[in-house]
């Protein structure tokens, strides 16, 4: 079937018409982290450039980040830099003409207010436009019992589905640390925490599909960070026997849930593919998304030293404003990173399958 949606901004409806898409046609989105302007809009031109729809998601550091460190209450730093990013992305989105998709990523039970605050902004965004200002949130209470973890997922999905909001939760540990949430002394082979079991996809299924449209990121070795090779173990079997427990058990229709890869930095593209097949729909990034920028900026300012030292050369009085305004660097930085998604939206298959039109 042949989809098509408006470019800018999705919610509700199209949201859930972009996962389906993506879920037949065997591909899934990068869901890329960023921190400001300048990786916001990298991510829309790379996307506009791979004519492929995307992610664009924050952790309440970066949206503190993008508010600026300086704001002394870190909470309505948190809130109102979110905020003022999706602003940013839902003014600029449809000029990339491509669809995008805001997120929040990873709140765990201390970040719960960070979560609630910004549904208080989509729900007024929903009363002056009809639609929410973001598309879908996380809560991650992995690291809580699931009848905790589950229930407070219900409590918060009953609030956000009538205004078109999207759940993604957590089940199992994905190893490693995510910007203060998580630890790396998750990670180890023999961990069973990294493996969610299929039972407990299945209750959370039963208990949310009722109420909304949530996400599910179940845990199959997968972690946040890169690691050397060898100290975890990806089982994408445990997605697929997730997927046909719920199917068989509740009679749906195949791949009932949509699945979530976190920790997809420095993955093996085999299990990458593997876990598509499974209905993965989206694919977090950011470790090597980060590294890209850092190492393109590293390297100009390793090949341009005296213009980072001197505003004029101190022997033969060249003048290097146009070697050390930021806009140059920064700019560095940004196709670097477009560069690294051109390699996600390859090896995720969204390349040329947009439904922006």
């Amino acid at each position: 079937m042949s989809y098509s949606l408006k470019p800018g901004v999705v919610t509700g409806d199209d949201y859930k018409i972009l996962l389906k898409a993506a879920k037949e046609g065997g591909y899934a989105l990068p869901a890329v982290n960023v921190v400001g302007t300048n990786s916001v809009n990298a991510v829309m031109e790379a996307a506009a450039k791979n004519k492929s729809d995307v992610i664009i998601q924050f952790s309440n550091s970066g949206g503190q980040f993008f508010a600026g460190k300086s704001l002394t209450d870190a909470f309505e730093a948190k809130v109102l830099g979110t905020v003022s990013a999706a602003h940013h992305i839902h003014l600029l989105a449809e000029k990339y003409g491509i669809c995008a998709v805001i997120h929040t990523d990873h709140a765990n039970k201390a970040l719960i207010p960070w979560v609630e605050a910004l549904v208080d902004h989509s729900e007024d965004h929903f009363q002056k436009t009809g639609s929410p200002l973001f598309s879908s949130h996380m809560l991650d209470l992995s690291a809580e019992d699931i009848d905790f973890n589950l229930s407070e997922c219900a409590r918060l999905l009953k609030r956000m589905a009538p205004i078109g909001l999207s759940l993604e939760i957590e089940l199992g540990v994905t190893g490693g640390e995510e910007d203060g949430v998580g630890s790396d002394d998750d990670i180890g082979a023999d961990n069973p925490l990294l493996y969610t079991q299929p039972e407990d996809c299945l209750r959370a299924y039963k208990l949310l599909s009722p109420i909304g449209h949530f996400s599910l990121a179940a845990s199959f070795g997968n972690v946040h960070g890169v690691y050397k090779p060898g100290n975890v173990k990806l089982r994408p079997e445990i997605l697929k026997n997730s997927q046909e427990l719920v199917q068989e058990t509740c009679v749906t229709n195949d791949k009932p849930l949509d699945l979530v890869f976190h920790g997809g930095s420095g993955s093996d593209k085999a299990k990458i593919a593997e876990a598509l097949s499974y209905g993965v729909f989206k694919m977090n990034i950011d470790t090597d998304t980060q590294f890209a920028v850092s190492k393109a900026v590293g390297i100009y300012v390793e090949e341009n030293k005296k213009a980072f030292k001197y505003q004029i050369d101190p022997d033969d009085g060249t003048p290097y404003k146009k070697k050390y305004d930021p806009r140059v660097w920064l700019r560095e930085g940004e196709m670097s990173m477009v560069q690294r998604l051109d390699e996600a939206f390859l090896d995720l298959g969204s390349t040329g399958k947009s439904l922006a039109v």
